[in-house]
């Protein structure tokens, strides 16, 4: 099994990657693009699995296993759970990149999402990026071109990733998951080629369940008050799976501070202790306001694609579903409703996700307003 073998459904980006590794079209800089969950951070970390490997990228040798694990001497990795990467993030970074590589072929930069650098840190970077040292090489990772400073994505190859085909994805999904073909299938259509959504799907009847929960929404908005409903139903769901997502991780976060500063053995608190607890617990609320807002624009993408498959099945236009299985509900948003109504409510949705990750609106009045905007006229 080589490196790229866990990216689904991008061959013709897998053969430029390819023939870069053979020396054919290599530069200092990346740049992957491509829809949520077609996985650009995965590329970039396959791509460097295969610079740092004798063999192009095997999979088995200790070059590949060692970045493929994040434990790489040659390869960093930046990711964030906060709202945004800071310059002193990115400054750690550009120091680490004029660096010789310990081993012998190169030092690898890769920044997950690059949408999410600051202007301070877009301009740390932009300096390493126009003056590269000779073995360094940076990939970036972004949804879209224009998510990136114009002067750093000039300066970088375009790697595209493309939304994998649903096919594509149950294959994948029943051979890495060995989950049945049935529920492979479900999961691919209901992720819409985000591959991470998939696996969680593949393995998790709660995950599946609340999903159902999410895509039921868009025919029971009958009501004022079944709207109202909806939007706290979607925030407190946001909230639950946020708070499950990072209470594990933020008690252990707070034990190793502890840890750290001798609170347990020695029974009590240095001075550095409570600054350095004050910016932990800082990060934390951070974080936690990022995952329900991802969690959120996930459901939203879900009501999205109930509304889709309306206008397809209201036109007939030919194709598969996303939501097979709600052929009922379908039906009475189509009797209800027409093609351009349905616009209007994914144009509503969108709306409601730039008010939320654009203008910090909080989601509970953003929310409210869309389903509102959403409801259904009266009819039977």
């Amino acid at each position: 099994m080589t490196v790229w073998d866990s990216l689904v459904g991008q061959r013709p980006m897998i053969e430029t990657l390819k023939n870069a590794v053979a020396g054919h079209g290599m530069t200092h800089a990346w740049l992957f693009t491509g829809p949520p969950g077609s996985g650009r951070s995965n590329a970039a970390i396959a791509f460097a699995a295969a610079l740092q490997c004798e063999r192009g990228g095997c999979g088995e040798c200790h070059s590949c296993t060692t970045v493929l694990a994040g434990s790489h001497a040659d390869v960093s990795v930046v990711r964030t759970e906060k709202l945004s990467i800071g310059v002193d993030e990115v400054r750690a970074l550009v120091r680490s990149s004029s660096l010789a590589p310990a081993g012998q072929r190169w030092q690898i930069m890769i920044v997950e999402d690059a949408d999410r650098l600051t202007d301070q840190a877009c301009n740390a970077l932009l300096k390493a990026i126009e003056e590269p040292t000779p073995r360094t090489v940076w990939m970036l990772c972004a949804p879209t071109v224009e998510d990136v400073l114009q002067t750093i994505r000039s300066r970088c190859r375009l790697v595209t990733l493309s939304t994998p085909a649903t096919a594509d994805v149950a294959a994948f999904l029943v051979r890495t998951e060995e989950v049945h073909e049935a529920v492979a299938s479900y999961a691919a259509r209901a992720s819409q080629g985000h591959i991470g959504r998939a696996k969680a799907l593949a393995r998790d009847e709660a995950t599946r369940n609340r999903r159902r929960e999410v895509v039921a929404i868009p025919a029971r908005l009958r009501s004022l008050g079944a709207c109202m409903a909806a939007a706290t139903s979607l925030v407190d769901v946001a909230k639950d799976e946020a708070e499950a997502i990072t209470t594990e991780l933020d008690a252990r976060e707070k034990a190793d501070l502890d840890a750290a500063y001798g609170v347990v053995e020695r029974g009590r608190r240095p001075r550095e202790y409570a600054p350095a607890l004050a910016a932990l617990e800082r990060g934390q609320k951070t974080r936690a306001k990022r995952r329900q807002l991802d969690v959120v624009d996930r459901g939203l993408m879900d009501i999205a694609s109930v509304y889709r498959d309306a206008i397809a099945v209201g036109t007939g236009a030919r194709g598969a579903l996303v939501n097979e299985e709600l052929r009922t509900d379908l039906d009475t948003l189509v009797r209800l409703s027409t093609p351009e109504e349905h616009l209007r409510r994914i144009e509503a949705i969108f709306t409601a996700r730039e008010q939320m990750l654009e203008f910090n609106v909080p989601p509970a009045l953003a929310l409210e307003s869309m389903m509102v905007a959403l409801r259904l006229p009266e009819g039977n």
